[in-house]
């Protein structure tokens, strides 16, 4: 039950709507405007960097506190052990974030909370990946293929983490990243499609309320 409990919890720390606030908070409904996503990437294209970074942050955060807090109320008490309910955990709150309750199940595209997720979990591989997902920002201003890079990355990085500190449960963690990292490829398959078309849309930095594509 107390497992039941901390996945539940999870999910609906994951469905905090930050990009829905924030756009409200700016008189715009993110969902009607660029690509309609509610995630960091539609935030700051629409809305730009003032609203954009805080919508990142929050969305961390939610990965972050659903692994480091909200796991800790099943104690020792969960059959899945205490690093098998920390990714479980975690799970749940990209769920969340990926389908959140409070707004009709449409939700982001899962970059920053599982990059939450994997800040507690692998911080290590995860700012690597960050790093990363840094790098191809900035060469390419293509956030679709920074965030499609530093999926790949991370489950490697994962594995590589867990053998070198022997994480316990390595191959369930390792598991988890592989299954984050094939959602978020999978959430970008319309930005794939455009880019191949040539038609994906680059990041800018100002507030823009057309167009779009994550």
């Amino acid at each position: 039950m107390q497992t039941f409990f901390v996945l539940l919890i999870s999910y609906l720390v994951g469905s905090f709507p930050t990009g829905v606030i924030a756009g409200r908070l700016h008189g715009v409904d993110l969902r009607q405007h660029g690509s309609g996503n509610t995630g960091f990437a539609n935030a700051l294209r629409v809305l730009g960097p003032k609203a954009g970074i805080p919508v990142l942050i929050v969305d961390i955060g939610k990965g972050l506190i659903a692994v480091m807090a909200v796991s800790a109320l099943a104690g020792a008490h969960s059959p899945l052990g205490p690093t098998g309910i920390r990714i479980a955990a975690g799970l749940a709150a990209v769920a969340g974030h990926i389908w959140p309750a409070f707004t009709g199940f449409r939700g982001g595209k899962a970059v920053a909370t599982t990059a939450g997720v994997f800040l507690a979990l692998s911080p290590v591989a995860t700012v690597v990946a960050l790093a990363i997902w840094t790098v191809v920002v900035l060469a390419t201003r293509y956030i679709s293929v920074a965030s499609i890079a530093a999926a790949f990355v991370l489950p490697f990085g994962v594995a590589i983490e867990a053998r070198v500190v022997r994480t316990p449960q390595p191959v369930a963690l390792v598991a988890a990243a592989a299954a984050m990292a094939i959602a978020i490829v999978v959430r970008h398959r319309s930005n794939m499609r455009r880019l191949l078309a040539g038609t994906e849309s680059k990041v800018g930095w100002g507030r823009k309320t057309e167009g779009g594509s994550q």
